[in-house]
């Protein structure tokens, strides 16, 4: 017997529209009233500290539970190796497309900047800041001092690696630690229901961030600078339509349905320049399509300080763009030694505050070849290529997800078609409904050990027929 159609919400009543609406009010207010704009600062900073209040509990209730279910570490150690992998490729690649473009286009050329003209106090916390970014600190300081001042602070990877150890432990206990893994899963549920509560503001945070953008920086930086921008948007747009979608394909789904699948936290990255901003989203949109709660737990989260695709194209331009505008030529060996140091800092932009910035600058700084007083000549515009670069780095940790859950065979191929094919309408449609209505995806069966997540999926979440 076929359903009957799902009854349909009004456009406006669409959280993507909405943001997408808040977005275009403050770029008008930005531009008509910019001293007003300014003043809207708050609105988006507060809606981020609001997400980003939520991501440490979400990964480690995400994380533990879905380890403690899954219960072969090895399985564990899999996952993460083959995520590490695609990772330095798919980077790699991001990175070598942006010195390709950024040769071809020569969007530095003509500048013909002076290194004494440049006023490097608006540079001096970049520059600082590099001097902390080497490898061995970056590792250090993946191990928090304590636990809690890993969450106090919210970093990511430090939560991750306690979240990884107590889940691998609890899975040691089986049945006995199957009352706390229960209890930790109900809470993961909970916090995704605080989450659904607070994206109920996010037009207001889009706003605020998009009104503060234009009414500081304005329209003039951006026609000053408005070729590198060029280049980064339309080197993004080519990563993500011809390499991710190029993978997407092998993988099995298709890339444009995939987008219009999270077009809720892409417009909330659009307004508020913040990856972060989606996070909880994105891992609760991916679990729903078929993705085993241990892959998306480690793969997302690991993501955002080791998959930064959109940073790596604006990393290997912006540093090749400042040469170009110091009138110093780089030979092929220099710019792959650029290149090969990129390969590594890159991993760590994440890990600091304004840490593509403070990349660009310990990458200048070990390479010699490029003055680091060039980022002066960026700071107008990076607050405008930072929304691409954000976009870019949210698609990359999906497909990331969802390709390495693939290679685990910890993916419902029939949930994620009939997922992005919208025929779970309703619940799928909605982020706010999706996160507060939604169903988990991995229950551990009464009288019984708790199934393989890839198998649960199977079992709970047939195609929703029509």
């Amino acid at each position: 017997m076929t359903a009957a159609p799902a009854h349909r919400k009004p456009l406006y009543s669409h959280l993507y529209v909405q943001v997408l609406a808040a977005i275009l009010v403050g770029v008008v207010l930005g531009f008509t009233y910019p001293d007003l704009a300014r003043q809207m600062k708050p609105l988006g900073d507060a809606f981020i500290k609001l997400i980003r209040m939520m991501i440490a509990p979400i990964i480690f209730a995400t994380v533990v539970a879905g380890i403690a279910k899954m219960g072969d570490m090895k399985e564990v150690g899999r996952v993460g190796l083959k995520a590490l992998v695609y990772f330095e490729v798919v980077t790699g690649v991001a990175l070598v497309i942006g010195l390709v473009v950024v040769n071809v286009f020569q969007p530095g050329a003509g500048i013909n900047a002076d290194p004494q003209s440049i006023d490097t106090r608006t540079i001096q916390t970049y520059t600082q800041g590099a001097q902390e970014l080497h490898g061995v600190d970056f590792l250090m300081n993946i191990i928090p001092t304590t636990v809690v001042d890993a969450f106090a602070k919210g970093e990511i990877l430090q939560v991750l690696l306690f979240s990884i150890l107590f889940g691998a432990a609890l899975s040691r206990f089986g049945e006995r630690g199957r009352p706390v893994v229960d209890f930790i899963d109900a809470v993961g549920h909970a916090l995704f229901g605080v989450v659904g509560i607070i994206m109920r503001v996010a037009p207001l945070g889009a706003f605020g961030a998009m009104a503060f953008t234009i009414g500081t920086y304005g329209v003039g930086t951006l026609v000053s600078l408005g070729k590198l921008m060029a280049g980064v948007y339309v080197t993004s747009f080519l990563f993500v339509f011809v390499v991710l979608g190029a993978i997407a394909m092998l993988t099995g789904f298709n890339l444009w349905r995939f987008l219009v699948y999270i077009k809720e936290e892409i417009f909330l990255v659009l307004g508020t320049s913040s990856s972060e901003s989606a996070l909880p989203g994105l891992m609760h949109k991916l679990e729903f399509a078929g993705a085993a709660r241990p892959v998306v737990g480690l793969v997302v989260p690991t993501g955002y300080s080791f998959n930064l695709d959109g940073t790596s194209i604006y990393l290997t331009m912006a540093a090749i763009f400042i040469a170009q505008a110091f009138n110093i030529n780089l030979g092929l060996g220099q710019q792959l030694g650029i290149l090969g140091v990129l390969l590594l800092t890159s991993k760590g932009a994440a890990a600091v505050t304004g840490g593509g910035f403070i990349t660009l600058a310990a990458t200048l700084a070990s390479t010699g070849s490029v003055p680091v007083e060039g980022l002066a000549l960026l700071l107008g515009v990076d607050r405008f290529m930072s929304e691409c670069r954000a976009i870019t780095n949210l698609i990359g940790n999906g497909v990331a997800t969802l390709v390495v859950a693939r290679w685990e065979n910890e993916l419902d191929q029939s949930r994620l078609e009939s997922v992005l094919s919208h025929e779970p309408t309703e619940e799928a449609d909605e982020t706010i409904d999706g996160l507060m209505a939604a169903e988990p995806l991995d229950h551990v069966r009464d009288g019984r050990q708790p199934a393989p997540v890839g198998a649960a999926h199977r079992e709970e979440h047939e195609p929703v027929q029509r």
